[in-house]
């Protein structure tokens, strides 16, 4: 993967800024001295000073953008995730592969891309056709505890509850797994004298707020933090409109942040009283963006930007870096911190490592969610993101049973019946789409100013293009074939555990005849 992130920044370098020349091709000389001494692996860091390996936790929140203080969010105070950021890394430009949770999880517990491995579909596989990961990979999870890792996925209140026993939260993986090969099942407090542990927990983060503005979710915040986040006070972005329910539900979701950032306050003082906390390292990081109209399930900022902080033994205090980072590259640090060898074919790199070299670009996907058929590709530079539609003639919002049932975007379809909202906001609710859109972040970025037909950036669109090309043709995507129909309809009709209860209703079952029907109507456009 080394090689391919240095080939893809001589491309960009050569193509993009012909005065750029010199610099693509030293880079290709760089390449090409790799080949010639092999493929180096990622540096290993050094245990700590007791020779002991270091723990690690992972934070994986639900839901959320990165709206916290740190990351310039002024309506709302996240003294907890600010603190954490002092104390270690905090990643600006980190990107999920995927703006949707299962999807995003299968490649995070991976380290790869989930188009690679065949889980590029939500919630996908099942008894009857199931996806098995390629014979002799190994999860993250599978690799610590071999390394000695006494190894757990819990919920917050079983982080700090201290219980012998913990059940195992969410995990959401599109693929066979062996819940004894990842998860032990007694608590990392009980875990044998002198093992460091590896802890994931799960935070329902901005699910919280439901899908519309309640009241049981205010009285939570009020008892847990005194008070509500004020509807008149939040800021929101051009895309949306000023109408009282979305204001609302930005405020509730704002509380949700600041709920988030007490729960890490107390995870940390968990382990502080535990007197772990120094021999620690914390990733906290969301599992895509904020549940909203052109957010999630979108490749838009909103959908796939998220926070990253890191902390703890062996990474940079109170440092801030704005190079591109993606998800994936979590499962390597994590690997690399633990003194743990990153596998040749987990594309994910170690942002630690001192070979890392920075990215040119990053990359993400979606597919189906949940019964309604996608399929998106994007490609983004620190200046450019260029993305790819293919069902052109459907619209960006195909019915969704679950995002149709959002108070938001049932207020959004009833205005724009009204004709009641602006150019920004009408775009998420056109009836068909552009193949290629392009996007100046620099200058545009809520990607409200589609670039793609303009004259002046034909170069730019053509080698963004390229690149995008080049990285479904060597991560091997497998999302460029549609899942049968047999398939499909077994998987979106599965009663998982994890989501898909409930599926089987009149408007989901109504939305799957829809995609069969416009599967020969409104088929995707290669």
């Amino acid at each position: 993967m080394a090689l391919f992130t240095l080939l893809d920044r001589a491309y960009f370098e050569c193509m993009l800024f012909p005065r750029r020349l010199a610099l693509g091709l030293a880079v290709l000389a760089l390449v090409a001295s790799s080949c010639s001494q092999g493929f180096a692996q990622d540096v290993v860091r050094p245990r700590l000073p007791n020779g002991k390996r270091p723990n690690i936790v992972w934070i994986t929140v639900d839901d959320m953008s990165p709206h916290f203080s740190c990351y310039g969010e002024t309506t709302i105070r996240t003294p907890h995730v600010d603190a954490l950021a002092a104390r270690g890394t905090l990643f600006r430009r980190a990107f999920v592969t995927a703006p949707i949770c299962s999807i995003s999880r299968s490649a995070l517990i991976t380290g790869c891309y989930q188009t690679t491995l065949g889980c590029q579909n939500h919630r996908s596989g099942s008894v009857r056709f199931p996806i098995r990961l390629p014979e002799g990979m190994k999860t993250v999870p599978e690799l610590l505890r071999s390394a000695g890792y006494h190894t757990s996925n819990v919920s917050r209140d079983d982080f700090q509850g201290g219980k012998e026993k913990v059940a195992i939260a969410k995990t959401d993986y599109n693929f066979v797994w062996d819940r004894g090969a990842f998860y032990d099942e007694s608590s990392w407090t009980e875990r044998k004298e002198g093992a460091p542990f590896f802890v994931q927990i799960q935070l329902h983060g901005g699910k919280h707020r439901g899908q519309a503005p309640g009241t049981n979710w205010p009285a939570r915040v009020r008892a847990t933090l005194g008070r509500e986040t004020p509807p008149s006070t939040v800021t929101l972005p051009p895309m949306l409109p000023d109408d009282p329910v979305i204001r609302a539900d930005w405020a509730q979701y704002l509380d949700t942040v600041r709920y988030t950032d007490w729960e890490v306050g107390r995870i940390v003082e968990k382990l502080r009283e535990r007197g772990e906390l120094d021999n620690t390292v914390i990733f906290f990081w969301t599992d895509h963006g904020i549940s909203h109209v052109r957010h999630k399930q979108f490749l838009y900022e909103g959908g796939i930007h998220v926070p990253l902080v890191v902390a703890g033994p062996g990474v940079p205090r109170g440092e801030t870096r704005s190079d591109l980072v993606e998800h994936i590259d979590i499962a390597a640090a994590t690997l690399g911190l633990a003194g743990v060898e990153r596998p040749e074919r987990m594309q994910g790199r170690n942002f630690f490592a001192s070979d890392w070299r920075p990215k040119a670009f990053v990359f993400a996907a979606r597919d189906r969610a949940d019964e309604t058929v996608d399929r998106i590709r994007s490609a983004r530079s620190e200046r450019w993101k260029y993305i790819r539609n293919s069902f052109t003639n459907r619209p960006y919002l195909q019915p969704n049973r679950y995002k149709d049932d959002k108070a938001i975007v049932q207020v959004m379809r009833r205005l724009h019946a009204g004709g009641k909202l602006n150019e920004a906001q009408r775009l998420v609710m056109a009836e068909s789409r552009p193949a290629e859109e392009l996007y100046d972040l620099e200058v545009d970025p809520h990607e409200l100013t589609n670039l793609a037909s303009e004259p002046s950036r034909k170069a730019t669109l053509e080698t963004m293009r390229k690149v995008l090309d080049d990285w479904e043709e060597r991560t091997g995507d497998r999302g460029r074939d549609l899942e049968p129909e047999e398939v499909y309809l077994n998987y979106v009709k599965d009663e998982r555990p994890e989501g898909g209860r409930g599926n089987r209703n009149p408007i989901f079952d109504a939305n799957v005849e829809l995609m069969r029907r416009w599967a020969k109507e409104r088929p995707m456009m290669r």
